[in-house]
Order: C-alpha cells, then structure tokens, then sequence
C-alpha cells in the first residue's frame, strides 16, 4: 500500500514515517519545511531523518497529480495548537478546514481508497465533568477546535464505497521526536522542570485532559491501514487511554517524581483553563484490538527527561524560536520568510 502523509516532517510525522516503513508501507510525503533547521539534536542523536520522495509545497496548493499512485492518506498537516490558531484565526480556518477538505476531495477524484484525518480531543472543548465519547456534543472554544470539527463533518459528507475516510480524535500528544515541541503540556513540563527545577503551571492545573504518546498515535495510523474497510468506513475513534486521563496538576506531580530536585510552582495569579475534557477511549480498543498502547504519562515523562539531559537543552532554546511554534512564525513574518498568510514569500521559493 502507498501512503501518503501530509506534515510529514512535522512532530508526528517523522515518528510516523518510519514506523509505517517498519510495517512495509511504501511511502511519501507533502510537506512546505517551514521548520526546517529546527530539528532536537541532530543526526548523533536521532540518526538521520526519514529520507522519503516527497512534494515541497504548501497543503493549500496541492493538485489532482499529487495523489497519482496513492492508496491512502494520512492528513497530519494542520495549525496544530491553540496559541497558533488564536494568532491568525481566519488563517487556521483556511489551512486546517478548506485545504483539509480540498485534500478529501482531490484525494477522492484520483482514486485513493483510504483517508485518515488526524483530528483532536480539543473538538470536545470544555465538556464538563462526565467523560465524552465519540456520541457526544462537540464544544469546541478555540478556532483550532473549530477547525477540525467544520473539516470533519464536511470530509464525513464524501464517504461513499470507493473512499473511506477515518477520523482519530487524538488526545494531547506528548513524546519524543526529530521535531520535538516544547508546547504541549508533559513536553512542557518536563522541559520547565529539567531547565530550571520548576515545574511550572500556568493555569490552575484543574483542568482534565488525556495525553496519548506519539509513537502510539503512529500505531494507531498502522492499524487503520490494515483494517477491513468495514470497520473504519467513516468512522470516528477517540485515540488515546482511557487511564491516562489527568489533571493538568497531576502531570505536574509525575513530573517532580521524575526530574530529581524539581518542585512545582504556579504562575501568579493562574487562572483556570476552559479546555477541560475527560475522554473515554474504549471504542478504538473494542473495535481495533490490534492497536496495543505502549507508553503512558510516567514513562513518557522519563523519556523526556532522559533526553533533555542528554542534549542539555536551556530555557532559552526550548522558549525561543527553533522549538516554540509560535515565535517561530512571528520570526519567520519579521525575516520576510513567509508572508502574512503563512506563505513561503516569493523570493524563498
């Protein structure tokens, strides 16, 4: 089977690259390299990243050609957090909702019979205190929320018998990568406590949230992909544990336990955090046993930590621009390299 990943040399993609090689999946990639030259350590530490053919482009320019050969898409590619999607709203909107769906439907009119939309636990929004299941009221309160929710409901509507979309709600991802972020929540912490001795929480550290690993998130693309077509047609499954469902605090906690001589600390004046969801993931479980979650929050904190030790990362290096999404866009606007729409401007093409 040919796959075709979109983000691929993003912070899921290339731990997902490989691990689709390991399974004897032929595969390539779309991706603009917008963060090129911002990969954690360098090839003594990872070994060299995924060498895969590949199209250089931005996901809002795909064509009918891209998708000539493909079996199967797994679309990564997104504004993936929050602190990006309240910079340029309406620019989250058009990458993450109208291209994703432009993706479906080229990928749809060239034939390709699998369509794996990576979407997330934040559709959920602030769903109080009972846990959500695939059944219940979407909430969204961030456009990259939003995003995803308008982008599944359309990509839903072209389901039919030669094309199967599949829709992975993934809980907050966390974990080690060639293209590490610093801002997720365990990544985070983790980053704070091994740089400074503090773990630091910036809200209250009430809200719940599931956090799933990304080599796990990865495992689940493999499984989909070998499934009958049956039990993944338009189908959508909460991606994650359901056991690993925690208050921000509690990470906060496992992380102390982790990084020696750390203590946790507040922001003053931290505020809670509306983003608050329980997930329950046993519908993946159920209908996919195949898919065997590895890691949870305690090991993936010990892999972060064993890491940063290694590398010696600094507070400047993890809050600065080569690993923090959001400053890197605002620096790479500045420097002209991309325009005010998130373009690569002319003259760097």
């Amino acid at each position: 089977m040919h796959v075709l990943v979109t983000g691929h040399k993003g912070y899921i993609g290339t731990v997902a690259v490989p691990i689709l090689q390991a399974q004897g999946f032929k595969v390539s990639g779309i991706d603009n390299d917008l963060f090129e030259g911002c990969n954690f350590g360098d090839a003594s530490f990872y070994g060299n990243l995924p060498d895969i053919p590949y199209v250089r482009k931005d996901i809002r320019d795909v064509e009918l050609s891209d998708f000539k050969g493909i079996d199967a898409v797994v679309h990564l590619c997104a504004l993936s957090n929050d602190p990006l999607g309240n910079l340029k709203p309406e620019i989250t909107f058009e990458i993450n909702y109208e291209a994703s769906v432009r993706v479906a439907k080229l990928a749809k009119q060239a034939g390709v019979q699998r369509f794996i939309f990576m979407s997330s636990c934040s559709v959920y929004g602030a769903a109080g205190a009972d846990m959500v299941t695939e059944e219940s009221e979407l909430n969204p309160v961030t456009p990259y929320g939003v995003s995803k929710v308008k982008a599944e409901k359309e990509i839903t509507e072209l389901a039919d018998e030669s094309f199967s979309p599949t829709f992975l709600r993934s809980a907050t991802a966390y974990g080690l990568s060639p293209m590490l972020r610093f801002d997720i929540v365990l990544n985070n912490l983790v980053a704070w406590a091994y740089t400074t001795g503090v773990v630091l929480l910036k809200s209250d550290g009430m809200a719940l949230r599931p956090i799933v690993h990304i080599e796990d998130i990865s495992q689940a693309y493999v499984t989909v992909l070998n499934s009958p077509v049956d039990l993944i047609h338009n189908q959508v499954f909460n991606l994650g544990i359901t056991e690993e469902n925690y208050r921000i605090r509690e990470l906060a906690e496992i992380t102390r336990d982790t990084v020696p001589n750390s203590r946790v600390e507040f922001v003053k004046g931290a505020e809670p955090d509306t983003r608050s969801y329980g997930v329950d993931f046993s519908k993946i479980h159920k209908i996919l046993p195949e898919f065997k979650s590895k890691w949870n929050a305690r090991l993936g904190a010990k892999q972060l930590y064993e890491a940063f030790k290694k590398i010696g990362v600094t507070v400047d290096e993890f809050e600065g621009p080569r690993y923090r999404r959001i400053t890197h866009f605002e620096n790479s606007i500045k420097s002209g390299l991309l325009d005010k729409t998130l373009r690569r401007s002319k003259q760097t093409t």
